[in-house]
This record gives structure tokens, sequence and C-alpha cells, in this order.
């Protein structure tokens, strides 16, 4: 209580300053002014006690002197096309969470809705007429070479999220697909699966390729043979989901354990198993991938790999900048790739 009475007194007293900040977090002045205009690497613990003593004092830092600091505000293209709605929404709320923070502006371009495929050149020229000082590409366009080199020859820098090629030396954000499905493939066989499906995601797109990679090297490890019955193509949507689902679980010998490389397709799955007339997990377990709210929002709740969305795409813009403003420290501190995590929940359990 004493705590909170002292914030109102500051607040009511007087414009909050960047020391006040500073003392409050218990960091330097110059650590507050990195978190403030994003410029230079800050550890994730710091940035949160800088942004929480932000919040509590109500400091509002003044505008006109970050722009002279450098600080000018940057429009920022982030260019999508994914099927998967819990996916796009985390990485909008990272993006648009990084630029509100450090005062730029985001420009949202679906490119289903344009011909990336055969006029490259000509989505190139109209985001450079936008008037953007770079882009974030997210997957699978992450991986479409002709209009990356399209963008890149038009002069603009280019993040890409989960690239295919995950160790490439040009500006990416990423984490090891292969090696998180790997990791789940592992614990179902922990809990004793042996007979286990797999629905891939679409074929153009990166992370599909790696999860299923990361699948097959798991069946290998534990010496087990991949059966094509058991292995089907979604394309990361429920609807594909319940197709493949209804599929597997009606073979004359279905799997204990069906593997799916995204969450919407997983709850798909899920859903399938409950028409007709099976329970997840005691008639089969169901695992998905990315930890989407989706995961946590049906009954019962996913086991799923925890991918790191909304973080990746604040690091995507943070990269960004570092990019766009040559600031070698951030991109070189920002080349490592991103943990993940198994989220173990009540849709996967032991068998005898």
């Amino acid at each position: 209580m004493t705590e909170s009475r002292h914030t109102v007194n500051i607040k009511s007293r007087h414009s909050v300053t960047i020391k006040e900040v500073a003392e409050r977090a218990g960091v330097s002045l110059m650590t507050v002014s990195r978190v403030v205009n994003d410029k230079g690497l800050v550890k994730e613990v710091t940035r949160e006690k800088v942004q929480k003593a932000i919040e509590d004092l109500n400091y509002r830092p003044n505008i006109s002197a970050r722009r002279l600091a450098g600080g000018q505000a940057l429009f920022i293209g982030l260019l999508y096309h994914n099927p998967s709605p819990g996916y796009l929404t985390k990485i909008l709320l990272g993006s648009l969470s990084a630029c509100r923070r450090n005062g730029h502006h985001l420009l949202l371009e679906d490119l289903g809705e344009k011909t990336p495929d055969s006029e490259p050149k000509e989505v190139a020229r109209s985001l450079k007429a936008a008037g953007l000082d770079g882009v974030i590409i997210t997957p699978p366009m992450s991986n479409h070479m002709p209009l990356i080199k399209a963008i890149e020859a038009a002069g603009l820098p280019v993040v890409r999220v989960s690239p295919d090629n995950i160790h490439t030396t040009k500006p990416r954000v990423a984490m090891d697909d292969v090696l998180a499905a790997r990791h789940m493939l592992q614990h179902l066989v922990d809990k004793g699966h042996i007979r286990i499906g797999f629905v891939k995601g679409p074929s153009d797109h990166p992370s599909a390729h790696h999860r299923f990679e990361g699948f097959e090297a798991g069946m290998a490890e534990n010496n087990l043979a991949l059966e094509d019955a058991l292995i089907l193509e979604g394309d990361f949507t429920y609807r594909s989901g319940l197709d493949a689902g209804r599929i597997l679980l009606s073979l004359d010998q279905p799997p204990t354990a069906i593997f799916a490389s995204n969450d919407d397709m997983a709850a798909g799955i899920v859903a399938s198993a409950h028409m007709l007339g099976l329970n997840v997990p005691d008639d089969v377990s169901v695992a998905g991938f990315d930890d989407t709210e989706l995961a946590t929002n049906i009954w019962p709740e996913l086991t799923t790999i925890q991918q790191p969305i909304v973080e990746m795409s604040r690091r995507a813009v943070e990269l960004l900048i570092a990019v766009i403003r040559n600031d070698k420290d951030t991109v070189n501190a920002y080349r490592g790739l991103m943990d993940f995590k198994l989220m173990s929940r009540d849709s996967v359990q032991s068998i005898d």
C-alpha cells in the first residue's frame, strides 16, 4: 500500500523523468534509454523491469527528443499469407506491440491478394512506392526467393521469419522446427505409442517440411517404420485436420497417437475423434504444434510445441530496425535460434 501511494504522489507532483525510471528499475540511465529507444541489446528480464517501472510511474518519453536522438519513426511492412488464424494473430500481436513501443508504423500486406508468383517485381515496386523503410516476411512467403530478391533489388531491407534455411547469414528470426518435432515424437514414444500418425502442413510451407523431417528423424531414432497410410497432407487449416482425422481413425488399424504439424489441424483431429464416438486421449492421443490460443480453448487441451510466435515477431521488428540503422551489435546478437517448449497437456496419455 505504501508503494502505491508513493507512486501516485510522484505522478501528481511533476512529470516523471528518465532518472526516476532508472532508479525504480534499479538500472542505469543508458539501459532505460535503450529500452525506450530500442537501441542496443537488452536482456529480456531487464527490459521487463524497465517496462514495469515505466508503467508504474506513468512515464511518457519526450517524442521530439527521441527523434532528435535518431529515433525517427519508420514505416515497416509486414507481408503475410498464412492459413492459420491463430498463428497470424500472434504475429500481429508481437509486431504491433514492438512498433507501438518504439514509435514506428506497421503496414500489413496480404500477399494472397497479390500475384508474387507471376509479378514479384511489380509487388516489390508497389511496396517501395508505399514509402516503406523495410519489410518483414512471414512463412510461407519467407521462402519465396523471387519475391525476396525483387524486394531487395528495390532497395528495401528484409527480415524473414522462419525461412527454409534457418542457418542463412541473412537477417532472419527462427527456431529449430526439426528438433522441436523430434522432441514431440520422442514424447509420444515415451508414452508408449509406436503406431503414430502424422498430418503434414502444406507443401509450399518451409515449417511443414521441417516438422515432417523431425518426425521422420524421431521415428528412425526409435527404430519405428514409416507407414504411408499413417501419413497424410493437410494445409494448416482446421478443416484439413478434420478430414485427416476421419481417414486415420477409420483405418482397420488406426494409430494410437496422431501428431499434427499445427494446432489448427490437431483441433480438427480431436473434433473428428469426437464425431466418430472416440475419446481423446483414452482412444487416441493427439498432439499439435505452435501453442496458439486454440490449444487451450478446446477440450481436452492440446499437448503441443510452444513456438514463441509473439516474441519472434517482436524480435523481427527489432532486427529490421537494427538492419535499417546499421546497428551491427544488435544484428549479431540476434543471429541465434529461439527456444521452444513442449507443453504437456490432457490430449496425450500413456498406453500400456
